[in-house]
């Protein structure tokens, strides 16, 4: 196992895509790792891809590779966009989360020098998207040439997700895929009737928003940023979409090499219905993935003609029967309870028998006589007297145990014959932090405070290793943070929400003496320990532990990105760090 330099991991880490899957295209002046840039600036996505052609037959060409501008964090465009950090550095351009401070916001920023070989172009195409003004892209917001710079603005959308993201956790729902294969193809048809294509058009390039809305980005841009042309770009785009709509019901890539964390079709078969790769995956969907994917021969054996521009593929969406949401689960009430009284019998419980007989209750004779009416009132007033003096008892009982326990944190366990208290975990504010490394190799030492500022989209990431995931002792034992409560604290129970789920992440919590970059861990006294395969870790201690420092300690990590490209590797990152004691 061996682990990646600072350097190196920065400029990786983050990079674009993996490859297109739009045949037609073509690339001038563009390197072979132009592939790996910037579709994944707002979200940050890990899926690089460093090969020399894709399977659109899209080909680099051999062009020296221009140095990126020497740019840092807190640097400033415009006296207004505050560079906060790189996700992209490549090929001579690089891309980063940035803060306008004019309108206090954050934005993504791509640079690259003005006499850069595709700098007129990528200013060319980010003019004529912003012109665009489409909602279901994600908008340009300024495209300036100054100081030897151009640079390229954009929204940055914080509660959106990537389509690479959603389809990592399975396959999507029926009406799901529906609604991106509608809403993605109406925008690129949109798009093309302005004279704009995208070509990139990736699952790193779509987002879903959290009212389920999707939105592209990269209009015409990335392209231009790669050097990406194409002599037919409206099919180029089609069979993308068709691409994308076929990786939403298979969760397969419709090509024999694996991209975005999912894997490619079986060698030598060629491309089969989606229908017949996984079972469920609704028919209509699956023959219009196929009309979509028309340069492949996909629609061969179908009576309905291919779909080549956008525009045809929402025309036979369109066409379709409407796909409905699923029909929300309710609970069912529960069945009635039959009571054991029967009216008219004066409170008297009926006989076993009687009573679960389900027929109608029988009223009793009549009282003719003045002396059997007034036995029926007097047992009547009795009755309400006594359920008036039980209600009150009751509730004055209740009132007494109330007050009783309101000076406490604890709750009455009712198994118990002496009264045992059962402790209510209570959460423990976090005061300071620091990153713990006693090889002397940090990870991301000015990111520790994102994992406990109530953030979900700040995070502290690791850097990637290529053997896991298990990390190898001889290289490096685990990564961690000591967290500071202030003051000595009983420490029963900790939350922490994970970036990349997968294989298994591993994390022990100990008890340590001070906020100390470096310690021997095996010293320090383990609160409890935890693996988990999902987005969240939960760990419970069987007996709370008395400390002020906390270190969180994590020894194994899961694969994220594509494998066998830059930024792929066995990593992870944690935000939303919660203690409880």
């Amino acid at each position: 196992m061996a682990e990646r330099s600072t350097a190196a991991v920065d400029v990786a880490d983050n990079s674009g895509d993996g490859p297109s899957p739009a045949p037609g295209g073509k690339a001038s002046s563009a390197t072979d790792a132009d592939r790996a840039t910037a579709d994944g600036v707002a979200e940050g996505q890990d899926t690089p891809d460093m090969s020399t052609q894709d399977e659109a037959g899209q080909k680099k060409g051999t062009e020296t590779p221009i140095v990126a501008p020497e740019l840092h964090s807190g640097h400033k465009l415009a006296r207004r966009y505050r560079l906060e950090e790189c996700v992209t550095r490549l090929d001579g351009f690089s891309s980063w989360r940035a803060v306008d401070e004019k309108l206090r916001r954050a934005v993504g920023v791509h640079l690259l020098p003005a006499d850069h070989a595709r700098a007129r172009s990528v200013l060319a195409a980010a003019r004529s998207s912003a012109l665009l003004g489409d909602p279901r892209f994600v908008q340009v917001l300024d495209a300036v040439e100054e100081n030897d710079l151009v640079y390229v603005v954009h929204e940055w959308l914080p509660d959106a997700t990537e389509l690479t993201a959603l389809l990592a956790s399975g396959a999507l729902e029926p009406h799901d895929a529906y609604q991106l294969v509608s809403q993605i193809s109406q925008a690129m048809a949109a798009a093309h009737r302005e004279g704009l294509s995208h070509l990139r058009l990736t699952p790193s390039a779509v987002l879903r928003t959290s009212t389920g809305q999707y939105r592209i980005r990269g209009l015409a841009v990335n392209a231009a940023l790669r050097g990406i042309t194409s002599e037919r770009p409206q099919l180029t785009d089609t069979e993308a979409i068709g691409a994308l709509l076929y990786a939403s019901l298979t969760q397969r890539w419709p090509y024999e090499s694996d991209a975005y964390g999912l894997t490619g079709l079986p060698k030598g078969i060629g491309l089969i219905a989606p229908d017949q790769v996984r079972a469920g995956v609704h028919r209509g969907l699956s023959e219009l993935a196929m009309r979509a994917l028309a340069n492949d021969g996909a629609t061969a054996s179908r009576q309905e003609p291919p779909c080549t521009t956008p525009d045809e593929l929402a025309k036979a969406v369109a066409a379709m029967p409407r796909i409905r949401p699923p029909e929300p689960a309710f609970t069912p009430r529960p069945d009635y309870q039959r009571t054991n009284y029967q009216q008219g019998s004066y409170g008297r419980p009926q006989s076993h028998t009687a009573a679960t007989q389900a027929v109608a209750p029988v009223p009793p004779p009549p009282l003719q006589s003045r002396t059997g009416k007034a036995l029926k009132w007097s047992v009547a007033a009795l009755l309400i007297a006594a359920i008036g003096l039980g209600s009150w008892q009751l509730a004055d009982n209740l009132l007494d145990r109330r007050g009783k326990n309101d000076d406490t944190q604890t709750q009455t366990d009712p198994k118990s014959n002496e009264g045992s208290k059962v402790v209510v975990p209570k959460p423990l504010a976090i005061e300071d932090a620091a990153e713990f490394y006693p090889d002397g190799k940090p990870q991301a030492t000015g990111d520790v405070a994102n994992t406990y500022d109530d953030d979900s989209n700040s995070y502290w990431r690791t850097k990637w290793y290529l053997d896991g995931p298990d990390l190898v002792p001889s290289v490096k034992k685990g990564v961690g943070i000591v967290y500071d409560l202030g003051a000595e604290k009983n420490v029963a129970e900790s939350s922490i929400a994970l970036r990349y789920p997968g294989d298994h992440t591993t994390i022990t919590l100990y008890a340590t003496d001070s906020l100390s970059t470096s310690g021997d861990v095996d010293s320090m006294q383990k609160i409890a320990t935890t693996t988990t395969k999902g987005s969240k870790a939960s760990i419970k201690a069987k007996k709370p532990v008395k400390t002020r420092y906390v270190l969180l300690w994590m020894t194994a990590m899961p694969k994220a990105g594509q494998e066998g490209y830059s930024g792929a590797g066995y990593k992870q990152a944690i935000t939303d760090v919660k203690f409880s004691g």
